[in-house]
């Protein structure tokens, strides 16, 4: 059986991507999101998410390239005087797995973060991390493990299933670090991901052609729709087609795909659940 689980990374990160999540989810296909709990837009794609009670949401854990929860005072190894992470992911990934007083920091933020989804109400559906950092495996053993505490049941595995060379090799390894740490903390998982080598550019050529060659067990098509070409994406991501991936998801010939070749959709909800 060939299954996929649509959804959006970033939900929370500014206005448009909200207002973009809550488009395709009415409108199109998506039907999971992930949401950055210190985005600037945070309060706004909570209140979306309240009055769309299909959308699932999960926690999109920032620990790169982004806002920290917890005050500067309080992990004051981690992030800068603003209470931002680094943009230098394989620096971090040596602290977190070499220095014992930054992974207090970590497990701190990490919870705080966890914390923050709480308290908005919604159901936990999944855990992910902004530019996959969860698979570190200092990362993945403390969200893991801090994540159940808070109900968390299904984490997402960023294999793809269309690479090749060297990195594909590595990534083939690391996943497989990440899919047995989450098996051992009885967690659900996907079995691959698509729009991982099209990031940012998964606009809907590219989805259809992951929908052709879809192998067999669970897929994640993940997205960073946005309305517009934000100024808020200048720094990080300013060669992205945020409206492309947006009319992928609203896209007929990819819902037509769909259907004509019997992939069916699912949740990481739903798949918990049959478990």
């Amino acid at each position: 059986m060939k299954q996929i689980i649509v959804s959006a990374d970033d939900f929370g990160l500014s206005d448009s991507v909200n207002e973009a999540v809550e488009i395709a989810h009415r409108d199109g296909l998506l039907s999971t999101a992930s949401l950055m709990v210190a985005g600037d837009a945070a309060e706004d794609a909570v209140a979306r998410a309240r009055r769309l009670p299909d959308l699932k949401v999960g926690l999109h854990l920032v620990l790169v390239e982004g806002k920290a929860v917890s005050s500067p005072a309080e992990i004051p190894r981690l992030v800068n005087e603003a209470g931002a992470f680094s943009s230098d992911q394989v620096a971090l990934g040596f602290k977190y797995f070499f220095h014992p007083t930054i992974r207090a920091d970590l497990s701190h933020e990490i919870r705080a973060q966890f914390a923050a989804f709480a308290a908005t109400g919604l159901e936990l559906d999944h855990l992910n991390a902004h530019k996959h950092m969860h698979l570190h495996p200092t990362v993945a053993r403390l969200a893991l493990g801090i994540g159940r505490e808070f109900g968390c049941r299904a984490v997402r595995i960023p294999r793809a299933y269309d690479a090749a060379g060297l990195s594909a090799r590595l990534l083939a390894w690391w996943t497989a670090v990440l899919k047995r740490q989450a098996n051992r903390a009885g967690m659900v998982t996907n079995d691959y991901v698509a729009g991982l080598s099209q990031s940012g550019h998964f606009d809907e050529t590219a989805f259809v052609s992951a929908l052709d060659t879809l192998p067999d067990g669970v897929t994640e098509t993940y997205f960073h729709p946005a309305t517009i070409r934000d100024p808020a994406f200048a720094r990080t991501m300013p060669d992205y087609d945020h409206p492309g991936e947006l009319q992928a998801l609203l896209s007929s010939h990819a819902r037509a795909t769909i259907r004509g070749r019997g992939i069916q959709t699912t949740t990481y909800g739903a798949l918990t659940a049959d478990r």
